[in-house]
């Protein structure tokens, strides 16, 4: 059925000065980041792309919130949600829309960042400093996040999702000094941009396809490391709401085992995991299995 509520399609001659301010800036920092290097700013940042890009994106924003593959407690989902707001990839809210769009019209003119028409760098990052396609209205929010929508708890997270990262420079800075700051916020900000921007770009471009989609989506085993399994894309592409992306053993899924961990201490349940053994190489990808809250959207 045709999308009857405007997805804010991007526009060439609207420019997000904001987001490239900040974006300039964060990299600016975080290119002088390097110049301060300790093991104590390593272990921060790398402890923190953890909670940011795996517990917070790749298990919240993604896997729990825009797909619903597993079930977690409400203080968990909030947790998982607080720590993909420290990614500053947006709030919950604006992130979750943005991708249900993206995969209702996965590689077609109203994909917000396929690379099929604009090319490698528009998916990568272009798309987020040029148009409008993650600036949606109300009633878009409303049409493919109606289970996030009315939550005042995500609601507050989406307004403020930059707090977190406040929080988190101001304890930075009384335990290790401004250089621990550009290491823990700056730059692992910036490589966690990147990293989840390459799922957007490279796994549309270079990879191997395990399923015939309708879509470019590709298995990176590069990205799919990097970005803690979510490089696993035509297998993800295929069986949306799957919340395992790596099928076969050699498929490293950093955030399926996490997920499998959580199920045996009770913190995830009724967990929507393909049996690869139930698939066939001509699967049809399930668009309105992307997230069941949104099926009536699509």
């Amino acid at each position: 059925m045709e999308n009857a509520v405007n997805i804010n399609e991007s526009k060439d001659t609207i420019y997000q000065r904001d987001t490239i301010f900040f974006m300039v800036v964060f990299h600016a920092l975080a290119i002088w980041a390097l110049f301060t290097f300790s093991w104590q700013n390593l272990a921060a940042a790398g402890v923190l792309w953890w909670l940011s890009g795996s517990v917070g994106i790749g298990l919240g924003y993604h896997r729990l919130l825009t797909h619903r593959g597993f079930k977690v407690p409400k203080l968990v989902e909030y947790f998982m949600t607080a720590c993909g707001t420290l990614a500053l990839q947006a709030g919950p809210l604006s992130w979750v829309t943005t991708h249900r769009i993206h995969h209702a019209f996965t590689d077609t003119e109203k994909d917000p960042h396929s690379p099929r028409e604009k090319g490698f760098f528009w998916a990568h990052i272009t798309w987020l400093l040029v148009g409008t396609a993650q600036v949606h209205p109300p009633e878009t929010h409303k049409r493919y996040s109606p289970d996030l929508v009315n939550d005042k708890v995500h609601q507050f997270l989406n307004n403020y999702f930059w707090l977190t990262n406040v929080l988190v420079a101001a304890a930075l800075l009384a335990i290790g000094g401004w250089s621990m700051v550009l290491w823990g916020v700056f730059l692992r900000v910036v490589w966690g941009w990147h990293i989840t921007f390459f799922v957007n770009s490279i796994t549309h471009i270079w990879g191997s396809r395990r399923f015939e989609t309708k879509d470019d989506s590709r298995n990176n085993a590069i990205i799919g490391i990097l970005a803690w399994g979510e490089g696993w894309h035509n297998n993800h592409h295929a069986y949306p709401r799957s919340a395992r992306h790596g099928l076969k053993w050699y498929e490293i899924d950093a955030n399926w085992i996490q997920i499998l961990i959580m199920e045996k201490l009770g913190l995830a349940k009724d967990v929507y995991a393909l049996d690869l053994s139930d698939t066939k190489n001509n699967a049809i990808p399930l668009t309105k299995q992307a997230s069941e809250p949104m099926q009536e959207a699509v």
